[in-house]
């Protein structure tokens, strides 16, 4: 006869109760699927344009499909996609980290990187169906039940680019019906009309025409004291009730983003994006961040066109910046930006990553991902389905999706939302008709 021990005989009786609860859990599940041995394989790499948004359709023999998102303004990404499709048939899709060692070294920095980021928030959406969870449960767990997001997409009609015009479009925004706690405007060369509204603002005018903010140089007196009135009318209008960001590049001098930012001192600026470096271009430049950053007291951002981990490594280890901004649909997906801010953390780096074009798919990603991150995080930029028929061919969005700038964590399989099929099907341009057969 055995001899209990008090501590012995709960234990005895805690064990039993867990093997029972298990077992209800489990029961009528396949053994294989208990075991951890479901075979589950990657049948087809599939991507259309619905609206203007590459969308990433992963295809299983199981009859579970993952889907993922690139920006907006990528229509032209879909052949890139389609290159990776080789690379992933016959793949386990629950083997993230697996398949993805096979193709993210085949991305690069803005656009390049969107395919496999695309790519890569796919499976985590299977993996999460696969399992059962919430995508965040297999980031870590979330530690936080709604997240805060900032606005960068709605926007409204502007007639003018004086002070006056920024301040009406910001009173608009303070009235938006998302409740927004932090709003974040663009000024400087990230704004081609506010530049070009004040006579030889900057000494290398007239604007120059090709990839997105193609401009950079040293500002006038006139241009650098316009840009800063007019953040000083917003700033008036907003108070110390909602926070303003200003994404103000690339292609500011260091000494002009020095002077900038220490006028924005007594405002109270959340950040300032990508003075120095950003959109579409391929390198960092941590020392010229660095030069700004140890300058002025104002947190500096940036991060939106980096592709993995790899190369923020310069901008967080020399401290050259406050904020990071990476964007999961170009950074290599959500688990590459969790390992980036999680690095950022230690390093005393804070985090607000970049969306505003990710669409409703990316937007579901963004959640998933933002509860899990660590405290550093501040907010995401709240992105938008654009066209608006895309609210009608998206299923599971909570409905007001935002409520007083929070969002909050919804606990669905994967990323939580999916098609109508039978809404989208119409939105098809015909060579992708068979999208979703």
């Amino acid at each position: 006869m055995a001899h209990w021990t008090r501590r012995g005989f709960i234990g005895s009786l805690s064990a039993a109760a867990a093997a029972t609860a298990l077992g209800a859990q489990q029961k009528g599940v396949p053994a294989e699927k208990r075991a951890g041995q479901v075979a589950i394989k990657i049948t087809d790499l599939r991507c259309a344009i619905i609206g203007k948004n590459p969308v990433v359709r992963i295809v299983t023999d199981q009859g579970v499909s993952g889907y993922g998102q690139a920006e907006s303004y990528k229509p032209y990404l879909k052949p890139m996609v389609l290159f990776y499709k080789d690379y992933l048939i016959g793949e386990d899709p629950t083997d993230v980290a697996r398949v993805l060692l096979k193709i993210r070294r085949l991305g690069a920095f803005k656009p390049w990187g969107a395919a496999v980021s695309a790519i890569e928030i796919a499976l985590w959406d299977i993996a999460g169906q696969v399992a059962g969870v919430p995508v965040y449960k297999l980031l870590g767990g979330k530690i936080r039940d709604r997240v805060r997001i900032y606005n960068g997409a709605v926007r409204f009609p502007m007639t003018g680019h004086t002070p006056q015009d920024y301040a009406e479009t910001m009173a608009k925004m303070k009235d938006a019906k998302e409740g927004f706690t932090l709003i974040k405007q663009a000024v400087g060369f990230h704004d081609p009309a506010m530049m070009p509204a004040v006579p030889n603002a900057w000494y290398d005018e007239p604007p120059r025409k090709g990839a997105s903010h193609a401009d950079r140089g040293m500002m006038t007196e006139r241009g650098l004291a316009n840009v800063v009135a007019c953040v000083e009318a917003m700033k008036k209008v907003l108070g110390d009730e909602i926070g303003l960001a200003l994404d103000c590049g690339p292609g500011w001098t260091v000494k002009d983003a020095i002077t900038f930012a220490r006028a924005m001192e007594p405002l109270h600026i959340a950040w300032l994006e990508d003075l120095i470096t950003g959109d579409y271009t391929p390198y960092p430049n941590a020392d010229l961040f660095r030069e700004v950053t140890v300058s002025t007291t104002v947190p500096i951002h940036t991060g939106e066109e980096i592709y993995l981990r790899e190369n923020f490594k310069d901008l967080i280890e020399k401290q050259a910046v406050n904020i990071v901004g990476p964007d999961p649909e170009d950074v290599g997906g959500i688990a590459e930006m969790k390992w980036i801010a999680e690095y950022a953390d230690i390093h005393g780096i804070q985090i607000a990553p970049h969306g505003v074009f990710d669409g409703l798919f990316g937007l579901a990603a963004h959640v998933q991902v933002a509860a899990a991150l660590p405290q550093n995080y501040i907010a995401f930029e709240y992105p938008l389905g654009q066209p608006d028929w895309w609210y009608d061919i998206v299923e599971g969005l909570p409905s007001p999706i935002v409520e007083r700038g929070f969002i909050k964590v919804w606990d669905r399989p994967g990323i939580g939302v999916s098609f109508n099929v039978q809404a989208a099907k119409a939105h098809l341009a015909d060579e992708d008709r068979h999208f979703f057969d």
